[in-house]
């Protein structure tokens, strides 16, 4: 007996009115599920027997995990002892990197630009300061690191920190000139300040400017150097609270370097010097060089050189001291690239940089101050990059970096993320990747290796494709929340290059990067990948694992409305916008934008845009131009950019459509079907009653497209900039919205989504046939029947047919997503050829025979008589029951916005339709009932990157593009947010701190009484007293609790507390024994002082020394 529901049934009688055949019922308002009583029958039954099991709790938003460079860098910090790199940037956001798999990202709630980072050596912890003048303590030892304490400077504004090694007091230099000391433990502001005028003499009439530099003597810990910008540097005495010396420069000082001894000092300043100080005798520098001044004849100081921003100064036992600085290049070359210049002994090597340097560091061996640092690398923290350089090797080479830094390497431009692919495919692309790795890197071990990273429970495949402005296209091995380069395709390369020069005589449509990546389409079973490019081509490229040799084959697709032509143009009252400046519409002109390129003198047509190279061109393993289709100029009119693109391995057709019209290639016979206008392809079904509009110019988003601004521009604004390029990936025009109605009614009707699938194209139609689904900007659903060869063995010489089958169903809003669901709710996938070699060796019949699955393994049985088609537009998504062409579910998603993105997964063996709409929410809807499962406000859209470049995949996993240089990963799912904390990488592992060598017993009774130093006596409250409440306000900050918030609550909420707790428990006995240890060791250095003074005293020959 068949289940019958009765509430469902009350709910379909008490809903709007019914909904006829094309579906054109209007919703329940904003948000609302209409479930129209269906006719009897067929129609309505199939909906009660589908039992769907996903409901609200399987779905929860979380980040997951951040790749690609940290954009816009300014600070640099790394624990020698952790082997872990922190990176700050402007944007208030700090990134640590362990191995490979450590990669944790944070973000101070301010969003204040990173100055400094210090490291609490091997302490598991982090100190920012930020430019809100704000100070942060992290906790490193939990998974998601948070803010244990923040301190807010009110009246000064910090301008450099210093944290001693093992000291858990921080001086904080300011913009006035002063010094102020903070309780690293309570993040509390010590009383004892050393204001500047005490620090300089009283004769100085002149303040000497902010704190540049702040340092204590390696020699001794009681001694603090302190660097004024002008280029004044005192040494101050901590415990007298005088100055022990100054000394002064007549240029800026920009850096200070010790020497281990603590006897010698190195500063860097303004016109590119290098001053070297002698502690006895400091009224001048003993040693001044311009490294790369030119040396005058007549005698005279070498000529003045661009500033050396940053110096270290770092000893060898068995070498010459190095001596690294960025900067300091001289002027009279303005072209040179920026610079990091090593000096060790008298070799001098400049490195060059492709981009500015942000700041650099020198791996020492040693933590210590006080000993030979013996440096082994140099980190170098650049605008767009991080390199480290191996010093131990004569020609210095870098070390091959295992992150996924690059991705921004030519801009991203779109993108498509697929888990749960064939397991097979990341060896295989691996493989031929692999062959192309370059060569000359140091052969040492990465040395930024801290932290640990185990696989987590999550084992399916996952590959993130990138395309980029530059015509690349890069795959990306993403399983395990991490990011691997697999292999990366030149689609530039089936092209000729544009001969410098010839700019105006060509026909292309963009001036900058006319082989940017719009649309990619991938199915990974046949492995059949496909790009369109902003230039209006499509190429078409087929996987081998051999190289062949081969002239590309390329079509021509004229795809223009014509009816336009003739109508007298009109002025358009389009708002402008900062990338293009409106030019009116003309006949005669043939450029129709700043982006087009248009030559004087004959009208073009016929002409595509790039050329194909002619020549047989030699292809490497990997995927191979199968076939390149470009559309060409038209009187004139240049061809429209790409907006909806799909293809089928098993029909052997490539569909893509723009906002003229749509065109359908045969691939395998390298034949084009089908090239027809929009309006052509309803014959007598268009619903709409359409006027003749003017002909517009072809405005390109081409500058869109790369832009990089993180600017925040209108919506409105950006919609309104392209209405002819309906792209769900570039852009926001598909909106039917009443702001831009009066823009788009002038607009031609574009093709927004593709899709090929077994379906029931007619209402009679009593089995399924091959289909191509047409998607438009106006929301019509228009399906055509594709009539293909009976056999395989016909395949290659009968042509196949496409018709129109009349079929047309409609929606609000622009289609963005097709779905086919089986009888019993499943998936089906659509049809595919099962992989094989174009170019095997092995040409057997077995061989030349394709494999071809039509609908997927999960449903053995026949796909029933009846199946449900999913439709989304960028409004509303409805559920049809096929072939009765019944209108079963309707959801209006939203009626003040718009979707940009909307995508059917799987999720926990069941099936969803998850959306992204432009205010910033994430939405997932039952299938097929269309019932709201998860609405959450997640991420305002604030630039087109975000827009362009989102995606869902299966599994409860998506993407965006976060900033130009990064991917940001996230999860919908509840069952991913809970077993997150195992997934991440830890970034504290428990490791010895290194002993300090012996010193020796002259050196321990005269280098100065570094040992019985006791800043707590000094600094703390007793002797100090407290400091003024208005100079500074602590903020607690919310400490374990965040990483708390990563386990989800429940059980393992619980657990992670109760694992925090031990933590903290552990880590205050830790510092309990460690105290004891240290009252202990000052107690025998007091005593072994005293012995020493004794002895000294009794033997007067001591005095001799």
């Amino acid at each position: 007996m068949k289940k019958f529901n009765f509430r469902k049934v009350l709910d379909g009688l008490t809903a709007a009115s019914p909904v006829g055949s094309s579906g054109g019922g209007s919703g329940s308002g904003a948000g609302g599920s209409v479930h129209p009583g269906g006719t009897a029958g067929a129609a309505g039954t199939p909906r009660e027997e589908i039992q769907e099991t996903l409901t609200s709790d399987y779905f929860q938003i979380c980040k997951t995990v951040r790749h690609g460079f940290p954009y816009l860098p300014t600070a640099l910090a790394f624990d020698p002892v952790q082997k872990i790199l922190a990176i700050g940037t402007r944007t208030g956001a700090i990134r640590i990197l362990g191995r490979p798999g450590v990669d944790c990202y944070c973000q101070h709630e301010s969003g204040a630009a990173v100055l400094q980072l210090q490291f609490l050596i091997n302490e598991g912890a982090l100190v920012s300061a930020c430019a809100d003048d704000a100070l942060h303590l992290w906790n490193l030892r939990q998974k998601r690191p948070a803010i244990l304490h923040s301190l807010k400077f009110n009246r000064e504004r910090i301008t450099y920190c210093h944290l001693p090694f093992q000291s858990k007091w921080l001086y904080v230099g300011t913009e006035r000139g002063n010094t102020h000391i903070v309780n690293i433990e309570s993040f509390i502001l010590s009383g004892y300040v050393i204001m500047w005028n005490k620090a300089i003499e009283l004769s100085t009439k002149t303040h000497p400017g902010p704190v540049v530099h702040l340092s204590d003597s390696p020699r001794d810990e009681g001694k603090l150097l302190i660097g004024y910008e002008n280029g004044t540097i005192v040494f101050w005495d901590l415990r007298s609270k005088r100055a022990d010396l100054r000394a002064y420069y007549d240029e800026a000082i920009h850096s200070v370097a010790w020497h281990h001894e603590g006897k010698q000092f190195m500063c860097s300043h303004s016109d590119g010097s290098l001053t070297l100080w002698n502690l006895k005798s400091p009224n001048r520098p003993f040693q001044t060089t311009i490294p790369h001044g030119k040396v005058q004849r007549d005698g005279k100081k070498p000529e003045s050189c661009k500033p050396i921003l940053k110096v270290e100064y770092k000893t060898c036992k068995n070498s010459e001291p190095f001596v690294i600085f960025s900067g300091g290049l001289s002027y009279d070359k303005p072209c040179r690239r920026p610079s990091l210049t090593i000096m060790h002994g008298k070799a001098i090597t400049v490195l060059e940089m492709d981009h500015p340097i942000v700041d650099f560091l020198t791996l020492c061996e040693t933590p210590y101050p006080n000993e030979f640092q013996e440096p082994y690398a140099v980190v170098v923290l650049l605008e767009k990059d991080l390199i480290v350089v191996d010093l131990t090797q004569s020609n210095f080479p870098i070390f091959e970096n295992p992150y996924p830094i690059d991705i921004h390497e030519s801009p991203v431009t779109c993108t498509e993320y697929f888990a749960d692919c064939p397991p097979d495919l990341i060896p295989v692309l691996y493989s031929v990747g692999a062959k192309h790795k370059k060569q000359g890197y140091s052969n040492k071990e990465w040395p930024i290796s801290g932290g640990a990273w185990n696989l987590g429970a999550q084992t399916y495949p996952e590959i993130i494709i990138t395309g980029h402005a530059d015509g690349s296209v890069k795959f990306w091995d993403a399983s395990a929340i991490t990011l691997q380069m697999l292999y990366k395709l030149k689609t530039s390369k089936v092209f000729e290059k544009q001969k410098v020069g010839e700019g105006k005589a060509t026909a292309e449509i963009v001036e900058e990067d006319p082989f940017a990546v719009q649309m990619m389409y991938w199915c990974p079973e046949s492995r059949i990948f496909c790009v369109a490019g902003v230039s209006a081509y499509v190429i078409v490229y087929r996987f081998s694992k051999h190289e062949i040799n081969t002239e590309i084959a390329s079509l021509e697709v004229r795809l223009q409305c014509e009816v336009e032509d003739i109508i007298t143009p009109e002025p358009e009252t389009n708002p402008p916008f900062p990338d293009a400046s409106s030019q009116l519409p003309s006949l005669k002109s043939l450029s129709g934008s700043t982006n087009t390129v248009a030559c004087e003198g004959t009208m073009k047509d016929s002409i595509p845009c790039l050329s194909v190279k002619a020549r047989p061109v030699r292809m490497p393993p990997g995927y191979q131009a199968d076939l390149v289709i470009q559309l060409v100029w038209v009187d004139g009119e240049p061809p429209q950019q790409i907006t909806s693109l799909a293809v089928n391995s098993a029909y052997g057709l490539v569909a893509f459509g723009n906002c003229n019209g749509l065109a359908v290639v045969d691939f395998m016979q390298k034949t084009v079907l089908l090239s027809m206008g929009t309006l052509d392809l309803y014959g007598s079904s268009d619903p709409y009653q359409r006027q003749p509009r003017s002909p517009r110019k072809s405005r390109q988003f081409a500058a869109g497209l790369t832009e990089l601004s993180d600017s925040p521009v209108s919506l409105e604004l950006e919609r309104c900039k392209s209405p002819t390029s309906e792209n769900r990936e570039n852009s926001f025009s598909r909106s039917r919205s009443s702001s831009v109605s009066s823009i788009d009614r002038d607009s031609k009707e574009a093709i927004t989504a593709l899709y090929f699938m077994e379906s029931f194209a007619r209402k009679n139609d009593s089995a399924v046939s091959s289909c191509l689904w047409v998607g438009t900007g106006l929301g019509m659903v228009i399906i055509l029947s594709l009539n293909l060869p009976a056999s395989d063995d016909l395949r290659q010489s009968e042509p196949v047919v496409v018709s129109p089958s009349g079929t047309v169903l409609t929606l609000k809003g622009a289609v963005l997503t097709f779905a086919c669901l089986d009888c019993m709710g499943t998936l089906t996938h659509q049809p595919y050829e099962v992989w094989r070699d174009p170019h095997s060796a092995d040409d057997g019949d077995k061989t030349r025979k394709r494999k071809l699955v039509m609908h997927s393994p999960s449903s053995s049985q026949d796909m029933g008589d009846h199946q449900f088609a999913v439709i989304c537009s960028e409004k509303q998504a409805k559920v049809f029951s096929l072939p009765s062409q019944t209108c079963l579910y309707v959801h209006n998603i939203t009626e003040t916005s718009f979707l940009l993105r909307a995508d059917v997964v799987t999720l926990c063996n069941s099936v969803c339709l998850a959306c992204f709409c432009a205010n910033g929410h994430i939405m997932t809807l039952s299938l097929p009932s269309l019932r709201p499962l998860l609405d959450i406000n997640y991420l305002p859209v604030t630039d087109m990157r975000i827009a362009r470049t989102f995606c869902f995949t299966n599994e409860g996993q998506a993407l965006y593009l976060s900033s130009p240089t990064e991917i940001q990963r996230l999860t919908y799912s509840q069952e991913m947010c809970d077993n997150l904390q195992d997934m991440l990488g830890d970034l504290f592992t428990p490791v010895e701190t290194p002993e300090a060598q012996n010193r020796g017993f002259l050196k321990g009774l005269f280098g100065g009484s570094g040992q019985a130093f006791d800043r707590e006596e000094l600094f703390g409250e007793a002797t100090a007293g407290k400091a003024s409440r208005s100079l500074a306000q602590h903020i607690p900050g919310s400490g374990g609790i965040e990483g708390v918030r990563g386990a989800a609550g429940g059980v393992i909420g619980d657990l992670t507390r109760a694992r925090i707790a031990l933590d903290e428990r552990g880590q205050k006995l830790g510092e309990l024994d460690e105290r004891t240890a240290s009252m202990m060791a000052s107690a025998e250095a007091f005593s072994k002082h005293a012995h020493e003074v004794m002895l000294k005293y009794k033997d007067k020959k001591w005095y001799q020394f």
